[in-house]
């Protein structure tokens, strides 16, 4: 049987709706419990959108920290090390909501984007608390 790309089934159906697999968007998503709603990206992305991209053979869900005119920085919820060379054709999709259990969160509600704001303005804190623990810098 052939297997399916999920970058096909996003471009064909127009939606992709699943389970994630990972923990480097942890805490805001959690691994093989909460379900993605991810369609194709139309029009401009911005700092805090949560993008589906390839990157060499694997799909990766990450939040967009910052916008430059020829890529996108990208980072996990969960993750340290920033990904600075993805362009927007790489990109497959954006995520547009999730469920947690059964309840489904909105990227639109004011508790998701103080989440998203916050989470990202704390990232030298993260970074630093991270690498402490791994005792890296010390």
């Amino acid at each position: 049987m052939k297997s399916v790309e999920l970058g096909d089934v996003i471009k064909e159906k127009g939606i992709y709706v699943g389970t994630v697999n990972g923990k480097s968007m942890f805490p805001m998503l959690r691994n093989k419990k909460d379900t993605v709603i991810i369609r194709p990206f139309a029009g401009k992305l911005k700092k805090y959108d949560v993008v589906l991209y390839r990157k060499r053979n694997m799909y990766v869900l990450h939040r967009i920290v910052r916008v430059t005119p020829e890529r996108y920085i990208i980072c996990g919820d969960n993750c340290i090390n920033l990904e600075t060379d993805v362009t927007k054709d790489q990109i497959i999709g954006k995520l547009e909501g999730f469920y947690r259990g059964e309840r489904q969160i909105s990227i639109e509600g004011a508790f998701y984007k103080l989440y998203s704001r916050i989470w990202v303005a704390l990232y030298p804190v993260r970074y630093l608390m991270k690498k402490i623990k791994n005792k890296r810098i010390l």
